[in-house]
This record gives structure tokens, sequence and C-alpha cells, in this order.
């Protein structure tokens, strides 16, 4: 049994890896780390855990819980894992880190972009970038995990077996993304009140979103080039879900079917990438609640250009979910264990 400790189980990616662990038949959590309700039940925070959860909140010491788990998920703001990893640490437990600070390997790109000094970049160059469907073997024999940001993933996996393949032009890469408003996180914001975001949608972080350079950094090395792209989300009035939008000039003609069978040659064996059928565009309520992505492209002959396009859920593969998948991988486990959810619908 894999003994799991949570730091940030109380916002909405730590509660969903609780979920999600509470139901994995080869792990437990050990630890509900959460600096705002300290000594309080985890049910009183998450109703939906009552008579489930009975564990009372803690601290986010992480030298004590290395020394009670097998694995460490941080899903905490930026910043914290960097300033609490350290070699003593890694060589008692592995770690993930849901957050952004082991993402980008340019320590100062990192820093220009979130604007915070990185505490621990001794650690950058060994933390696996924890998009399972690309890093599988290296994630395997990992210590520490960076789990990719909701945005890159989406993008990343409906963009990659076209940029793989040579097939698109990488700068004429442009993403239009949108996102339910848990993305966000927890903490209140007046940007996220009801009145709000209700009857609303918005762009944000135009020209500046800190998952551009992480995208940027996926999609060259899939390509063998330097790419820089635009990337605009926006926010939608729902709670879960993102659609990725992507657009991007072909370098040659291309049918649907060669396109389609690079699509299924890159993922007929994966069990979360569901690659659509023709002319079925990936909408967010089809994989809601669940780990799955659903992807698919169109081709504009008119344009001589490509749309590519995925849906998930936000919390599920664009973070606890891929997660539980990375930890899945690191002990060695059946890669799907624990997350062969069904997607909810309504």
């Amino acid at each position: 049994m894999i003994k799991a400790g949570i730091i940030g189980s109380t916002g909405y990616a730590g509660q969903e890896l609780v979920r999600l662990l509470t139901q994995h038949k080869d792990a437990e959590i050990v630890w509900y780390g959460s600096r705002s309700y300290i000594d309080q039940r985890y049910y009183d925070v998450f109703h939906n855990m009552f008579q489930i959860v009975d564990d009372k909140c803690l601290d986010d010491n992480m030298d004590e819980l290395a020394e009670k788990a097998d694995v460490i998920f941080t899903a905490t703001p930026q910043g914290l894992c960097s300033s609490l990893v350290s070699e003593e640490v890694l060589s008692k437990v592995k770690i993930i880190d849901l957050s952004a600070d082991f993402r980008i390997k340019d320590v100062n790109r990192y820093e220009e972009w979130y604007g915070i000094k990185h505490q621990s970049p001794e650690f950058i160059k060994e933390a696996v970038y924890g998009l399972c469907e690309i890093n599988r073997k290296d994630i395997a024999k990992a210590r520490l995990i960076a789990n990719p940001g909701c945005y890159p993933t989406c993008s990343t996996l409906s963009i990659y077996p076209m940029a793989k393949e040579g097939l698109i032009d990488m700068n004429t890469v442009i993403i239009d993304a949108k996102s339910g408003t848990s993305g966000a996180g927890r903490g209140a914001k007046v940007n996220n009140l009801y009145c709000e975001v209700n009857e609303n949608i918005k762009a944000y972080g135009v020209a500046s979103h800190r998952h551009t350079p992480e995208i940027e950094d996926q999609l060259s090395y899939a390509s063998g080039e330097e790419v820089l792209l635009n990337f605009t989300p926006h926010l939608v009035p729902m709670n879960r879900g993102i659609l990725v939008t992507a657009y991007a000039s072909l370098k040659r003609d291309v049918s649907y079917e060669e396109v389609k069978a690079v699509y299924d040659s890159y993922y007929k064996d994966e069990y979360f990438v569901r690659v659509l059928d023709k002319d079925v565009c990936p909408e967010t309520r089809w994989v809601e609640g669940s780990n799955y992505v659903d992807v698919n492209f169109k081709i504009d002959k008119r344009t001589n250009r490509i749309i590519m396009m995925g849906a998930m859920d936000n919390l599920v593969k664009g973070a606890a979910g891929q997660a539980v998948q990375n930890m899945n991988l690191m002990f060695g486990l059946k890669e799907n264990e624990g997350l062969e959810l069904v997607p909810m619908f309504p």
C-alpha cells in the first residue's frame, strides 16, 4: 500500500486528489496538509467527505511527512514546493509537484514569468515533466515530478502529433483556450465571484499568461525547433473543463486520412487520449469528472491551415488525475489504476 501525503489538500486540486486517492486500491492518505485549516476535520472543509475522511488537517512540514509517506503531492501555489524540497527529503520520498516550480528548465525564464525567485534550482534539471503520454519511461524512474499545468496538458496533447511529425509551421501556432472557474483556485477573488463570472466570458492574461513558456517548451521539444506562439486563455462560467482550439499553417497538402493516421499512431495505445471520429468536435461535457482528453482536428483547405482541438477536465487530467497517473507509473502500477472514471453527464 502506497502511503501518500498531500500538502495543500484543501484547494480544488488537493480535494480532487483526496477524492481519487480514497478510491485507489493501492494507496492510502496519511497526511492532509492545509495551512488554512490546521486541526480542523477534513470533512468540515469538504462535507462530501463526511464519514469518508475523519482525519484532521495538518501543516506543511515536509521533513516530518517524508518520514511517514512514500509519495508527497504538493498542490500549492508556486514557490512553496521549491522552498521545502531538499536532498534529504528526496532521499526518503518521491514528490509530485502540482505547481510550476519545476516545469520550466530555464530558471531565469521561470523567475521572469512567475515573478518570484526559485528556491531550489539545483533540482530543476532532475525533475521530470510529468506528461505521461510523452515522458512515460522517465517518469517511471523519477523521484521528482513536475506535474504539467492544465492548459499546457490540453494544448500539448492536441498539437503534439503534428509538431512531432513536422507537418505544421511552428511559427504560425495560435492557441485559443477556455477554462472553467475552478482553474483559478479556491481563494476568494472579486473577479471570480458568481456575479462577476456568470453570464460572461472574457480573455485574461493576454500575451502574458504564465503557461505560455511551458507550452512553448513542450512544443519546442516535440518539433526540434524553438517555438514562440500566441496563447490566449478565456474564463467561462462553468465549474470544470478546458477547451483548446489551436491553429497552424500546414507545410504541405495533407488529406484527412493522412492526418488521422498520424494522430492514431501516437494515441491508439493511450488509455486516456481519445481521437474522435471525423467532424466530431471535442466538448468539455463529455470529459467532465474523468481523466480523458478528447482530441480532433479539421483541415481548412481554403487557408491551408489545420485546426487542432482538445477538451479535458482541468481538475482531473489537468491536475489531480494526471498526478495520480504519474504516481502509478512511479510505483510500477497499472497506469490507469484508480482513474477508470467514466465522464459525468449531465
